[in-house]
């Protein structure tokens, strides 16, 4: 079994991220530091370890719906100053440079609330990762797991997975405007692909919009709207493929039933039918 696919079955985190740990030298093998993406692992012999703790096979894999709040990272620590993204090992913290006592001090800075923040008992001791993100500004439906193949699924481009989100924007919006957020806009060279975007009423004298988005590009949907001269006030997720946000209020979860379970799996063998 490929180590991306190993280290995702066992609850570490996603392929995609395996593979940057791979790169990054943190992964080990029979305690020799793999750095081959594609490398196989005997799943019945060999010992694997990332940051040299010992990688175990999860035996019970939990699915989690959140009602991400506003001002809240979708990550599981506030890295936000380390620009390498890359943790700091007790080594690299314990060797870097001090500052004289008499120099002032830089003001340490709070860390931003962090999705975990919001859970208690069990769950926030269990290695649950977000499936994909949600920008610091925004709220609603987030889906967290320690099933890492799944999270890979969900996520990968190919997928087109729909997701359901309702935005408000500054002033109203023309036909005109909708028409070409519906055919896709293209934004310093980035494409952004069609989108299903309905007018659902104006209030207080702004536009509130449905917006069903494919892909799932880094704050993908203010992008859209700037393309077009708008600017987002609101967004929220409210679904994902037909799992719905419903009643969940801000920072509530709850567990996924198991027909929602196998709804997702099955979501992810419909790649590339999302859009027909």
């Amino acid at each position: 079994m490929r180590i991306n696919k190993y280290l995702a079955e066992c609850g570490v985190c996603s392929r995609r991220n395996a593979d940057e740990l791979v790169k990054q030298g943190r992964v080990s093998v029979n305690k020799k530091v793999v750095r081959e993406l594609g490398f196989d692992v005997d799943v019945d012999k060999d010992i694997v370890f990332v940051d040299g703790k010992k990688v175990v096979k999860v035996t019970h894999y939990d699915y989690i719906m959140f009602y991400k709040p506003k001002g809240c990272v979708t990550t599981l620590d506030d890295s936000k100053d380390n620009k390498s993204g890359r943790p700091k090992t007790e080594l690299e913290s314990s060797s870097a440079p001090q500052k004289p006592q008499n120099e002032p001090q830089e003001e340490k800075k709070r860390p931003r609330k962090t999705v975990l923040d919001y859970f208690g008992g069990d769950f926030k001791n269990k290695r649950l990762y977000p499936v994909g993100r949600l920008d610091y500004d925004s709220e609603g439906l987030l889906l967290l797991t320690n099933d890492g193949d799944l999270t890979y699924k969900l996520t990968h481009p190919s997928s087109e997975i729909p997701k359901t989100y309702i935005v408000k924007i500054e002033g109203t919006i023309e036909e005109s405007d909708l028409a070409i957020l519906r055919k896709g806009v293209k934004i310093d060279g980035v494409k952004y692909g069609h989108s299903k975007v309905k007018l659902t009423g104006i209030e207080d004298g702004n536009a509130r919009l449905e917006v069903i988005i494919f892909e799932g590009k880094n704050r993908e949907i203010r992008r859209m709207f700037e393309a077009v001269e708008k600017k987002v006030i609101f967004l929220k997720r409210v679904a994902i493929g037909d799992l719905r946000l419903g009643g969940l209020s801000r920072g509530g979860y709850r567990e996924l039933s198991e027909v929602e379970i196998a709804y997702l799996k099955k979501l992810c063998e419909q790649v590339g039918k999302n859009k027909e």
